[in-house]
């Protein structure tokens, strides 16, 4: 490994594959460093979901929706197959009480100019013909679509390394240079010493650890998010799906139920339908640390829940079950930029759920930053 570069970039998942590579093509010397493999931490370890719905108004779903038009020809431009799909996405609405709230939602969606309307259940079936027939119906956006986030990472990664950053699999960045007040490169875990003009901080749940020994406190918080893979499948889903009780689970926990199993681990749905034919079937979203394992209990819970909204799903033998760690803040949304108390960071963490949707978008702007910067 060379001691000095323009950038160097901690993490490989896709966050920071994407900032690699738009740093990159705009003509810096790029280090990498992930210390496990290439999307080995969140990113191996979630869905593909690329959606708009679930984005709040504002600089949220302004930066998701300019995310999503760069996914379109991202297959293209990285010459690497993403697996996209532009499939479309529905939320499903249990009951009355859901759709009073979603009608809100979407008012303010289409609002901002995403593309979104309500469906009854008669219509939400016609077009997934496997919802059950209870439900109220669901909302439906054309714009959400699905990707393989192995697959982007990798994309990235090889993308970043043709135009000549050097990608280190297995290195670990143990802290920060820091000399006069600002930031000047990483050592890692070995004691090697990487010089850089500009260190960005893309380690997702794990970029706090890296700036608290400076007197800074990131509010970025490990949150797991346990899945169920089924067997191999034919097609049986045509769309991304969420429920509306997810996104009351993602944004406000508070007013969950405790006493409700499900609440309490904050199930939501969100099934989507892999290239190979396996259905991804989640998730929770639990505060438990940086404990990456599967409960008998959350995978029960999730399971339940799907087959409340999926009944023909009852039957599909699940083959494995993993969990990841969101890096969940309080705002929900990343932090993304410089960072005032380290001159010479820029962050790139705390996407929670919507570092797939967000990462283009998140590469391009942090090399903008690192323009800036210069």
């Amino acid at each position: 490994m060379t001691s000095r570069a323009n950038v160097v970039v901690i993490g490989g998942g896709v966050i920071g594959t994407a900032c690699a590579y738009y740093a990159a093509k705009a003509g810096h010397k790029v280090t990498l460093l992930e210390r496990e493999t290439i999307a080995g931490g969140t990113s191996g370890a979630c869905d593909g979901f690329i959606i708009m719905q679930s984005k709040t108004v504002g600089p949220h779903l302004a930066l998701a929706l300019e995310s999503a038009a760069l996914y379109r020809t991202l297959s293209e431009e990285l010459e690497f197959d993403l697996e996209y799909r532009p499939c479309g996405g529905m939320i499903v609405i249990e009951d009355e009480i859901q759709a009073g709230l979603m009608a809100e939602v979407v008012a303010k969606q289409r609002t901002a100019g995403l593309a979104v309307e309500m469906l009854p259940i008669g219509e939400a079936r016609r077009r997934e013909p496997l919802l059950a027939a209870d439900l109220w119906g669901a909302t439906f956006s054309p714009v959400d679509a699905q990707v393989n986030p192995i697959l982007v990472a990798q994309g990235f990664s090889q993308a970043a390394r043709r135009l000549g950053a050097a990608i280190h699999s297995g290195v670990e960045a143990a802290g920060l240079i820091v000399e006069q007040g600002r930031v000047r490169g990483v050592i890692t875990a070995k004691g090697e010493r990487l010089s850089a003009d500009v260190v960005v901080n893309a380690a997702g749940v794990w970029a706090p650890a890296l700036v608290k020994p400076y007197g800074v406190d990131l509010p970025i918080t490990p949150r797991r998010g346990q899945i169920l893979v089924s067997e191999p499948l034919p097609p049986m889903l045509s769309h991304v799906l969420l429920c509306a009780c997810y996104l009351t689970a993602k944004y406000r926990p508070q007013d969950l139920d405790q006493r409700s199993r499900h609440h309490r681990l904050g199930v939501g749905l969100a099934v989507e339908q892999a290239a190979t034919g396996g259905l991804l079937l989640g998730s929770t979203r639990e505060f438990v640390g940086f404990d990456r394992r599967t409960t008998l209990e959350g995978l029960a819970a999730v399971a339940s829940h799907v087959t409340r909204i999926l009944p023909a799903l009852a039957g599909v033998n699940i083959i494995r079950s993993f969990a990841g760690l969101r890096p969940h803040t309080p705002t929900g949304l990343p932090i993304l930029g410089p960072l005032p108390e380290l001159p010479g960071l820029i962050m790139a963490a705390g996407h929670e759920g919507d570092g797939i949707a967000l990462a283009p978008v998140t590469g391009k702007r942090v090399a903008e930053y690192i323009k800036a910067s210069g």
